[in-house]
Order: C-alpha cells, then sequence, then structure tokens
C-alpha cells in the first residue's frame, strides 16, 4: 500500500543540501515507512537554515514533496493560504493519484479548503490527525471550521484524548514518540535517579509566555532556589528569549537557554533532571515532550489545557490549576517541603508506566486494525 502524508510540517534543506524537516514528525514518518510500500510526504519546503531539530529521511522509501509554505501569524503570511491554493490543489491532485491511501495532518491554514476537497473529490481510503485541542473553547475561526468540518464527514479522525459527545468516527490516539529500546533504556534511567534536593528541571517548547516561560521564571524568582534547585533547563526557542536571558542574569536564576536541541541532546537533558515543566496556556493536544520526559523519570509538572489532564493526575505528576506563577510557586514549596524521596519516587514510578501508550509500535499496529483495515 501506497500512502500520501499532507502536512504542514517544515522542512529545509541543510548545509549538504539534504532534505530535513521537524524532528518528531519526521520521526513518525520513518516508522510509518515500514508499513507501506511508499510513502509521499506532501509538506512545506522552506528556503531558511535548518534548526538543529530537524531530522532526515532514514527510509528509502518515502518521498518529499515540496509545498509553497501558507499561513502564518502575520495578515501577509495568512494571505498566502490563499494565493497559494491552486499550486497546492495541484501537487496534492498529483500525488494522490499516486496512492492508495492519505493521512491529512489539521489544523493548518491550508486544512480549511483541503478537507472539504478531499471530502468530495477523493474516493482513497484516507484517515485525519487533528494535533491541537479537540475540545478548544473560542478556537480560533480557522480551527473551529477544520474542527466542524472534520466532526461533519465519515472518515476517521484520530484525536488527542476522549471527550462527551465524541463523534463515533473520532478516535482517541495518543501521539507516538519513543522506541522500545527507549521504553527499556528510561526503565533504567528512572530506576537510577535520586529525587532529593538539589533538582533538576526542565522545559522543553516554543519560548514565550503562553507556554508558561514567564511563569516559570517568576515563580522560581520567589523561592530559594539556592537550597532547593540545581538546574532549569530551557529547550527551545522564541522571540522572547533575550527578554528572559536577561531576567534570569537580573534575579540570578539557576536557569540555562539551549536553544534548538537535537533529540539525543534533549534525551540527556531529561536523563538528568527529575521534573519537567509546561504550566502552558497555549492551545495543546498533548505535548509529546511530556510523554518522552516521563519515559526517563521526570515527574510532570503540568497545565491541565486539553487532554493533558486525561493523563496527569496527583498519581504521576502536579497539575497547575490555574496555570500562573503563584500556583506554580505554591506546587514547588510542596514538592521542596512536604514530598519526600519517597513520594516522588512513586509518582515518577506511575508516570512511566503512563508513557507506555506513546510508542510508534503501538501507534502503528493501531492506524493498521483500526484504521486501514477497518471496514
Amino acid at each position: 500500500m501506497k500512502l500520501a502524508i499532507i502536512s504542514h510540517t517544515q522542512h529545509f534543506r541543510n548545509k549538504n543540501g539534504e532534505i530535513v524537516g521537524w524532528g518528531p514528525t519526521i520521526s513518525e514518518v520513518n516508522h510509518l515507512a515500514k508499513d507501506f510500500e511508499k510513502i509521499y510526504h506532501v509538506a512545506f519546503l522552506h528556503e531558511m537554515d535548518a534548526p538543529p531539530s530537524s531530522l532526515p529521511y532514514l527510509a528509502a522509501n518515502v518521498e518529499f514533496v515540496a509545498l509553497p509554505p501558507s499561513g502564518g501569524r502575520t495578515v501577509k503570511d495568512k494571505f498566502t493560504v490563499v494565493s497559494n491554493l491552486p499550486k497546492t490543489l495541484k501537487i496534492i491532485a498529483e500525488v494522490l493519484k499516486k496512492v492508495d491511501a492519505f493521512q491529512f495532518r489539521a489544523p493548518v491554514g491550508m486544512g480549511i479548503y483541503i478537507i472539504p476537497y478531499l471530502g468530495r473529490f477523493s474516493n482513497k481510503k484516507g484517515w485525519f490527525k487533528y494535533a491541537g485541542n479537540w475540545n478548544q473553547q473560542n478556537a480560533p475561526l480557522g480551527y473551529a471550521l477544520q474542527r466542524k468540518l472534520l466532526k461533519n464527514q465519515n472518515r476517521i479522525v484520530t484525536i488527542n484524548g476522549a471527550w462527551p459527545n465524541q463523534p463515533k468516527h473520532c478516535l482517541t490516539f495518543a501521539n507516538p514518540c519513543l522506541t522500545l529500546p527507549e521504553r527499556e533504556e528510561g526503565l533504567q534511567v528512572m530506576k537510577a535517579k535520586n529525587y532529593q534536593a538539589k533538582f533538576t528541571f526542565c522545559f522543553v517548547g516554543r519560548l514565550e509566555d503562553e507556554k508558561g516561560v514567564q511563569r516559570i521564571l517568576d515563580a522560581f524568582s520567589a523561592i530559594d532556589c539556592e537550597k532547593y534547585v540545581e538546574q532549569i533547563h530551557f529547550i527551545g526557542n522564541g522571540e522572547k528569549r533575550e527578554k528572559y536571558e536577561k531576567q534570569v542574569r537580573t534575579t540570578h536564576l539557576p536557569a540555562s537557554f539551549h536553544g534548538f536541541l537535537n533529540r539525543d541532546e534533549v534525551f540527556k537533558i531529561y536523563k538528568k533532571s527529575s521534573f519537567l515543566l509546561l504550566p502552558s496556556t497555549a492551545s495543546e493536544g498533548f505535548p509529546k515532550v511530556i510523554a518522552e520526559a516521563m519515559n526517563y523519570g521526570c515527574i510532570p509538572i503540568v497545565s491541565n489545557v486539553s487532554s493533558i489532564g486525561q493523563y496527569i493526575n496527583s498519581q504521576n505528576g502536579y497539575s497547575i490549576d490555574p496555570p500562573n506563577a503563584e500556583t506554580l510557586k505554591n506546587t514547588l514549596l510542596k514538592i521542596f517541603k512536604e514530598d519526600n524521596q519517597e513520594i516522588l519516587k512513586e509518582k515518577a514510578i506511575q508516570a512511566y508506566k503512563v508513557a507506555h501508550d506513546f510508542t510508534f509500535e503501538n501507534y502503528r499496529k493501531r492506524i493498521q486494525l483500526e484504521i486501514l483495515k477497518r471496514e
């Protein structure tokens, strides 16, 4: 069977001219390639330097097909969703002729017209992967429209979390990010960790207020870091990075900003951290970094956004609700002053168990059995 994956995944040419793309999605495609004769990944190609988080395709049966990038935050960027429509549809139509099935990854600006296009003009077996917050209140108009379109069609939609009145064709799927060898390695790492001060923390994601970076800095500025905190690692980048770094210098927080890192380097930081910080208010589905960190013994300190609260509870982590600096500060003080190593170790064990659902192997089996072989 041949598969077309249509997405907004960012691709670049590295210094050697090789096509590379956003690491988490490329890893997923590399694993899916084991189950298909051929995969065409139809996605955006950007003319800029590739960040370290980018990865190459490792499977010989994956072919990248470039789309002109469309969408973005500015009015000019948003207009490209319309201006690039004819070329985008022409490329997608040509690829669909070559395959037996498709996966379309939403939400994305071009989804407003591609979802109805696939519903009306393609008779191929296919499914939609909705990576955002399926239950988001007051969602941006484009996201809300795409959810409505997906609810009112017959093909399978895989979503994060389980929700009241969920349509039968909308299946709860864990977002894959771990291999079986990584599960084995993570177990040994978690068992060897001592959950005693001083603690090491990590944050992985876009460096922005919405993701919780400012809340983290404000919370740690209000506690005795010298006594309880070894290091806070920030992995990622964003427009406000310099502002955050200036605040760290001013408040003398034991924090390091690493920028984008490749997968192996991120995992090295998980291995030496006791906690993952993600007090986000962004429109999350279920961030892969939570499952990755839990696999390596990082206890999650996260907000209850979208489906995150369906996986993280008082048995395996800490929920920051409401997600503000004061709540985060109080949670940290509770950890430092009340929760002993035995309590923390048990939370880490339970968190590790939750990460079981996020293996590529589990994901591949479910696609075959519940989507492609479904009548």
